[in-house]
């Protein structure tokens, strides 16, 4: 290439070694050699590269000035696994003084580097100044921890690894406190979860960071980073550290294959890479897994193994203080004879220990004394039960066992970490046996962001996070009695996921034999069967159906059965949405569980009274009335004010609800007019439409073109006629080009685009562009649910409901919606629901003013439906 000739013959000879040497490097990965091995050879090829451009510098700038230099590797390259495409972290330290004397030198050794198509990472530094920024900022003392010898002065290096491990060492405390610090800064940032579906495998939980913290950790205590030295000094297990060699192994092997593939530096396993992987790592399904989820599950099983084994060891180390553990028994008091407690820490006596060795009724006693007493078990001890329980082959679940189980279920207090520790320790398998096969299991799909184990520990932390709410939810779950049953439900609704049956018709089984091993009475088997088969019931419901027809409700009620069990199922219900990732538990979906809530509960318990929310409803209508009475045509006012939805009433103060009637009231029958508004509790836009039901054909539809061809996302619909033909629609829509509140100019002209829809004289299909990249629509195939079309005419007694699952994706609900019209069809209500890369459309529909009986129609309708989705995903492959 021209570049070429203006460089020197060194930096030439040392592109084109590189090449040839990650081209063989990259053969030996695909050949299957190991990360570990992989990642040391071409640690060797940058030595040799920056040796040889070293020794070229050095002749032309003179060779006497290498007493006073030394070259060190640190970071990943000092560590000897670097990434194929990662940095070269390079330190220059020289003697104080010689700044000027080798600045030629440092010009010509850089540009060289950087010339022979390296990522530099390069500073240079005196021993003393490197020592004193390491100790001040905990990345460049982690970067310094791996730094090695690799040319020039050894004596120079060798003095600044003495001074550097000295001072580390008398400051060990503030060291450890610092790596933690910024570690967990990282860990927020990428997951903070080793459940995570889409990890980072360098930065999340479980990953490349949390192996090297070992190494961090051990040089800041005891000047030691080599896990072989740490457990022959006796701070790591032998156990520890062959679980820390095999998960580094696998990651290191997994991150050569993301930045070989790339040609760049990957770190993040997303879903695309996953699929791609679990197929080239030769992976096999079955019925009830994917290729995918046995790779994740194996991803997850390594990472899970650093994250306990790392986290257990920087407790150690921590631990070890002896101020702190000084104070720690300064302050503590016997309990029981068996455990001492002090103002933050629990830990077991010398009696104790022996019985916690050897007893499961004894460890779960202790996980309740510690919840109840709101301290947390001393590291000492968890590291004893630990190892006493994964030593076990055989634990025995006593009948002291369950009751001890039983009580720990009923106090919320750090419940969910406690449950999570028996499930590191492979314990609460033991207990609530399901969990063995949910250890790790992935859900494949863009909606779950955690697998199906961590999910239901992070459901009880959800519902135990409601005691602090001061609203219905918060009520609900302090009015709980048996909150053991509660809890218990929730850690299993989802354990029947990962077999081919419905995973709540598996779970109900599940719970029935657990609950049988539990010793269960009658009643509370019954009550956890049902909450485990119901627990998707009320949250369909609420999103998918009216539930303003009364026949809904009570249909609902009568399935619930009492009062207690609803307030279960209601929490139950929350906390499964909370648990699902952030924000998935909105308000809006809070509040449409609520009204299901507070109208069966009027039914199954009367106490609340849904007279006094009726009685407000009609003071409304005649506050509306009042002020009707002002217009020049009261009649027509109080007709329209009589048709208005409650949901209208509820949501509209009146001056605001007498602006949308007024222009209704001035609306020639050939035009239309919108509104849109921010609302800020819903963080979604309303858009209301009002135009004469004859103003065209096919409203719903052209509305939803207009709306998604807009590059608005349709969260749900609601379709009302008032007086005369009047309609009035209702859009919530999320603005896919703005977060947050737009700008007033985009409503109005959104709301342009809206009127001119019903009165253009066009029939032709809006164009959707793709104006925005949304990840959800751009996932593997893998993982995607079957789209299915249901036709329901059992719940409503005036309308056929339509119910479309499918993957979403753009014009999904123009095209639905479109055929719908086609097939002469009228939609008198709509429920769009979307769930990432997933969607719930939901349709009232009518034939000629009648439910659609005939199952000749009913099997048309699905197949043209069916037909319109398939033709919709072809066009946009």
């Amino acid at each position: 290439m021209p570049t070429g000739l203006r460089l020197r013959p060194s930096v030439l000879a040392a592109r084109e070694k590189l090449a040839d040497g990650r081209a063989k490097l990259r053969a030996q990965h695909d050949a299957g050699s190991p990360g570990i091995q992989v990642c040391a050879r071409l640690t060797d090829l940058l030595d040799t590269v920056l040796l040889d451009l070293y020794h070229d510098a050095l002749d032309e700038c003179g060779r006497d000035i290498e007493s006073v230099i030394a070259l060190a590797p640190y970071g990943g390259y000092g560590r000897r696994d670097v990434a194929p495409y990662s940095d070269v972290d390079l330190m220059l330290l020289h003697k104080p003084g010689t700044e000027a004397r080798i600045a030629p030198f440092v010009r010509r050794l850089t540009q060289d580097i950087v010339d022979a198509g390296l990522d530099l990472g390069y500073s240079r530094r005196t021993p003393a100044y490197a020592c004193s920024l390491a100790l001040a900022d905990a990345t460049i003392f982690t970067s310094l921890v791996e730094a090695r010898y690799l040319v020039g002065s050894v004596r120079l290096f060798s003095k600044f690894m003495h001074k550097f491990r000295k001072r580390a060492l008398r400051r060990s405390q503030s060291l450890i406190a610092k790596i933690e610090e910024a570690r967990q800064g990282e860990r927020n940032q990428h997951g903070d979860t080793i459940y995570l579906l889409k990890p980072n495998v360098k930065r999340s939980r479980g990953g490349l960071r949390d192996l090297q913290m070992v190494r961090w950790i051990g040089f800041a205590r005891w000047g030691e980073a080599e896990s072989s030295s740490l457990v022959l000094a006796g701070h790591l297990a032998s156990a520890d550290r062959r679980k820390l060699r095999d998960a580094r192994e696998f990651l290191l092997r997994l991150r050569n294959e993301l930045h070989f593939h790339a040609g760049k530096s990957v770190d993040l396993l997303d879903r695309h890479e996953q699929v791609r992987i679990a197929e080239l790592y030769k992976y096999e399904g079955n019925e009830n897994q994917l290729p995918v989820e046995r790779f994740m599950r194996d991803y997850i099983e390594h990472t899970s193994h650093v994250r306990y084994c790392a986290a257990h060891f920087v407790e150690s180390a921590k631990s070890q203080y002896g101020i702190v553990k000084f104070a720690g028994d300064l302050f503590s008091h016997r309990m029981e004879g068996d455990f001492r407690v002090g103002p933050i820490h629990i830990s077991a006596t010398r009696r104790g220990k022996e019985k916690l060795r050897s007893d499961l009724a004894e460890v779960l006693r202790l996980m309740d004394l510690a919840n109840r007493t709101k301290t947390r078990i001393h590291h000492d001890t968890w590291q004893l039960i630990r190892e006493s329980m994964l030593e076990s082959d055989s634990i025995e679940l006593s009948p002291q066992a369950v009751k001890r189980f039983r009580s720990l279920l009923d106090q919320p207090g750090e419940l969910g970490d406690l449950l999570r520790r028996l499930h590191e320790m492979r314990v609460l398998e033991k207990i609530i046996p399901p969990m063995a096969h949910a250890r790790h299991l992935m859900q494949f799909n863009e909606y779950h962001k955690y697998t199906v184990d961590e999910h239901s520990i992070r459901a009880i932390e959800s519902a135990t996070e409601f005691q602090g709410r001061d609203d219905s939810l918060g009520r609900a779950y302090r009015k709980v009695k048996k909150k053991w049953l509660l809890h218990l439900a929730l850690l299993m609704h989802d354990l029947g996921k990962g077999f081919s049956e419905d995973h709540s018709n598996v779970g109900a089984r599940l719970a029935g034999e657990t609950a049988k091993l539990l010793g269960l009475g009658e009643d509370d088997t019954e009550i956890l069967k049902f909450l485990v088969l119901k627990h998707l019931v009320m949250s369909h419901l609420a999103q998918w159906r009216d539930t303003n027809d009364d026949n809904v409700v009570i249909q609902f009620a009568v399935d619930v059965g009492s009062a207690e069990v609803l307030q279960m199922l209601y929490v139950l219900t929350c906390a499964d949405l909370a648990a699902v990732g952030p924000g998935v538990l909105n308000r809006w979906k809070l509040d449409l569980l609520t009204q299901l809530y507070r109208r069966a509960r009027a039914h199954l318990a009367g106490d609340i009274n849904l007279e006094d929310e009726e009685r407000w409803l009609t003071e409304r209508r005649n506050a509306l009335s009042g002020l009707a009475d002002l217009e020049a045509d009261p009649t027509w006012w109080r007709q329209q004010i009589a048709e208005i939805p409650r949901n209208y009433l509820m949501d509209y103060e009146p001056p605001d609800m007498m602006e949308r009637l007024a222009g209704l009231a001035a609306l020639p029958r050939d035009r239309a007019v919108a509104w849109g508004r921010w609302l800020e509790d819903r963080k979604a836009i309303e858009f209301t439409v009002g135009a004469y039901e004859d103003i065209t054909a096919g409203i719903f539809h052209r509305l939803t073109g207009a709306l998604t061809s807009s590059g608005l996302e349709i969260l749900s619909a609601e379709i009302h006629t008032l007086a005369d033909g009047l309609i009035l629609d209702r859009f919530y829509v999320g603005d896919l080009r703005h977060t947050g509140e737009p700008p007033q100019v985009r409503l109005d002209e959104v709301c342009r685009t809206l009127e001119a829809s019903l009165t253009a004289d066009s029939n032709s299909s809006p164009s959707f562009r793709r104006t925005w990249n949304r990840e959800a629509t751009a996932g593997p195939e893998t993982g995607r649910l079957p789209t299915r079309v249901r036709i329901d005419n059992d719940t409503s007694e005036q309308h056929t409901i339509i119910d479309v699952f499918t993957h979403d994706r753009t014009g999904l609900l123009y095209s639905i919606s479109r055929t719908i019209f086609e097939l002469g069809l009228s939609v008198h209500g709509a429920k769009i629901g979307t769930h990432l890369d997933q969607v719930v459309d939901v349709f009232y529909v009518t034939c000629e003013g009648q439910k659609v009986q005939e199952q000749q129609q009913v099997d048309e309708i699905r197949s043209r439906l069916l037909e319109a989705i398939s033709e919709l995903e072809a066009i946009a492959s």
